[in-house]
């Protein structure tokens, strides 16, 4: 360990480092990085939203090089910017053995949201989230990468409960000099400004870029002052607006984007499309060829070998639709750039060309330009070439070329910063390199060790539970007495004791649509009363998530939870933190006990939520759609119901009803509570010991992003 002062060339690099580091979010999966941070200011950490940017910020030149001195602080710094600059510049990836071809002309991944980290708040939901996770696996892997999206500067909302305990929303403006944000610049060192034509406007952008590990994502932001302030809004808020809003962010996003990596000298060999909002690329792409000498039939077909497209929903009011008279409006060239009539360019995005008033619909086009095509689970594929079976004229829905690849998520980056170092610590006291844990822990091979009580034994298994549980019961207690807005001394005792870190925790937390069905467990209410009310047996549960602004419906399953936790017989058992955002996600996905999940089959495409919770010991009870579907083996969780539904949707809900209750009182509550003479639940270990070692090295975008590189990006 270092003892003598360090010399100014020294702090200098210490310095300069930690800089560079905090401006790539690979501190986001790693533990001991964001412990560097946090220690420069612990409340600064706390309420800047855990983020390193904001905190050297806080903290001057000259209080970081004060606190370098200190021997262990600066080994510390060293070995983190070590691993850092290791992971960087490893040559033996697995797509530097896989897929090196990409290294040259990479994937262009283009998703109107990306969920990286709580600082970064420009995603609305699941699809940010998983798009995020693949751009962090994609650098994991050493994958040839880049993605586009926006840069919405007042991100997605923020929430709050009014007295009603109705969902209000408010936006706080993000400034990029806080933010782990570099600008995009040309060559004399100003922004990089590209342009498209929206409304028969010149609409320019700049663009920002956010180091992913190895991986660059880049967000186009239109907030510049040769634009007319209408276009500067363009990019304000994650789906913000009406349709004429929403139509305007998808062109600059399409076309936009494609611009972009011309200007920045980045030929992909695929263009992913993650979901529809980016299909108007298509039409750049065939406009860029025709320009070349090509006619559209050459280039449409060319551009269908460049392009791939995931779907993510199997709810029809998930694919965007325009109105004719909008498409023209605001597509203004594209039909004269492609040499089309309006009809025709009209007929590129109808899902039934044979009706000439049918709207424009995104995922048509998207798919009429995409060599493949696929859904993000295997029922939600099925679904799905049902869905567009009409589209493509084919017989069965088993000639419609759809296919699928079920999500995942990025493991390490979800594992909780003790379930993180528990694990690490076993792997390395089983002669594993503490600096292999990352690729490891993404191994078949590692999991299967989790079998042996060798490996580790039920008791430690049981107290990683506890410390789990009771870490994600104090930050409830603490977020609850926040929400409280204002408040008295006592308020912190009476905070203090709710929730019980015994109890049986059962997390519900995600978007509250509707088809999610978030209140369906208290259809059962008088029961469930009688459950939580079991001193013996005590069950409560944790509650999170947001609908969206314009959701009336969801907005009131929420308004329906909270009062039922605020004035119902489940005060005390039945709590709702409000604005849930990655944070809230990470703290309950480690510390429930069960994680609940009931859609209304089948429209949960996939869900990664309940991926999120394997590797803490929490396990799903949830009904069989989505990745759920194919992850249950009937014994490393629990189903609701059989792998059917009812067609009547009353119906569906009633069984699901009372399934959900049969199976947490026939089969949760018992396991949980059966202890051995020395208090450890042997058969429920023996659940979580199953379910890490069946679901966690394989619902991980690792595999996720292997498979897509197999299947889709290096064939044509």
């Amino acid at each position: 360990m270092t003892t003598k002062p360090l010399t100014g060339p020294e702090l200098k690099e210490l310095a300069d480092g930690l800089h560079r580091l905090s401006r790539n979010l690979w501190w986001s999966w790693d533990q001991e990085a964001q412990e560097i941070f946090q220690e420069l200011s612990p409340r600064g950490w706390q309420n800047l939203y855990h983020n390193p940017v904001a905190v050297l910020r806080e903290v001057s030149d000259y209080e970081l090089q004060v606190r370098l001195q200190e021997a262990g602080f600066a080994d510390r710094v060293r070995k983190v910017l070590a691993a850092f600059n290791a992971y960087l510049s490893e040559p033996n990836t697995w797509a530097a053995q896989h897929a090196p071809q990409l290294a040259k002309n990479p994937v262009a991944y283009f998703s109107a949201e990306f969920a990286f980290h709580e600082c970064l708040p420009i995603a609305a939901g699941g699809l940010g989230a998983l798009a995020g996770d693949h751009a962090k696996s994609a650098s994991d892997l050493g994958l040839g990468f880049v993605g586009i999206s926006l840069f919405y500067r007042e991100g997605y909302f923020q929430q709050a409960i009014n007295h009603d305990n109705w969902q209000t929303e408010h936006y706080n403006l993000l400034n990029p000099k806080n933010l782990p944000l570099d600008p995009v610049l040309n060559a004399d060192g100003d922004p990089l400004v590209c342009s498209v034509r929206i409304f028969g406007t010149t609409v320019h952008f700049h663009a920002w870029r956010v180091n992913i590990g190895r991986v660059p994502v880049y967000l186009l932001d239109t907030n510049r002052p040769e634009n007319e302030m209408l276009y500067r809004d363009l990019t304000t808020r994650v789906y913000g607006g009406d349709h004429t809003t929403r139509i305007m962010q998808e062109i600059l996003l399409g076309v936009g984007g494609v611009r972009l990596l011309r200007a920045l000298g980045v030929q992909p060999s695929t263009f992913h499309m993650n979901e529809g909002h980016a299909a108007f690329l298509t039409l750049e792409l065939i406009r860029e060829k025709m320009a070349a000498g090509k006619s559209f039939e050459e280039a449409g077909a060319l551009t269908k070998q460049e392009c791939l497209f995931t779907t993510h929903t199997p709810v029809e009011a998930g694919h965007d639709r325009f109105s004719q008279d909008l498409v023209q409006m605001a597509g203004g060239k594209f039909a004269t750039n492609l040499k089309l009539t309006p009809a025709q360019l009209l007929a590129l995005g109808s899902e039934h060309p044979e009706n000439p008033n049918a709207p424009f619909c995104m995922t048509a086009l998207a798919l009429r330009f995409s060599r493949a095509a696929n859904g993000v689970s295997e029922l939600h594929g099925a679904v799905s070439r049902e869905m567009w079976q009409q589209f493509y004229g084919a017989k069965t829905p088993a000639d419609v070329p759809i296919g699928h690849i079920t999500n995942g998520i990025h493991l390490v980056g979800w594992i909780k910063g003790p379930a993180r170092r528990f694990w690490r610590r076993k792997f390395v006291e089983q002669g594993g390199k503490e600096a292999d844990f990352v690729y490891d822990a993404n191994t078949v091979d590692f999991w299967k060790k989790v079998t042996d009580p060798a490996f580790t034994s039920d008791e430690e298994i049981w107290a990683l539970r506890y410390k789990l549980r009771r870490e994600l019961i104090e930050f409830a207690r603490r977020r609850l007495l926040l929400q409280g807005r204002s408040f008295n001394q006592g308020d912190f005792i009476t905070f203090d004791g709710m929730l019980n870190p015994d109890a049986l925790t059962i997390g519900f937390a995600r978007r509250f649509a509707t088809y999610k069905r978030a209140p369906l467990i208290f259809d059962q209410f008088e029961n469930v009363v009688k459950l939580v009310r079991d001193s013996s047996r005590p069950v409560q549960f944790i509650f999170a998530g947001k609908a969206h602004p314009r959701d009336d419906a969801g907005k009131s399953f929420i308004q329906k939870v909270i009062h039922l936790s605020k004035y119902s017989e489940l005060k005390g058992h039945l709590v709702f933190l409000e604005n849930y955002d990655i944070h809230v996600a990470r703290q309950m996905v480690a510390g429930c006990d069960i994680w609940l999940n009931n859609p209304r089959r089948p429209l949960e495409a996939s869900g990664t939520s309940g991926m999120k919770t394997t590797p803490h010991g929490c396990m799903n009870l949830s009904i069989m759609d989505g990745w759920w579907r194919e992850g249950f083996d009937g014994e490393n969780g629990f189903a609701i119901g059989p792998d059917s539904h009812p067609a009547d949707v009353a119906e569906q809900d009633r069984v699901d009803s009372y399934n959900l209750y049969q199976a947490l009182t026939e089969q949760v509550i018992p396991a949980f509570y059966n202890r051995d003479a020395n208090g450890v639940p042997r058969q429920w270990i023996g659940k979580i010991r199953h379910a890490m070692t069946t679901l966690a090295p394989l619902y991980s975008t690792w595999r996720m992003v292997q498979e897509y590189t197999n299947k889709y990006y290096l064939t044509r």
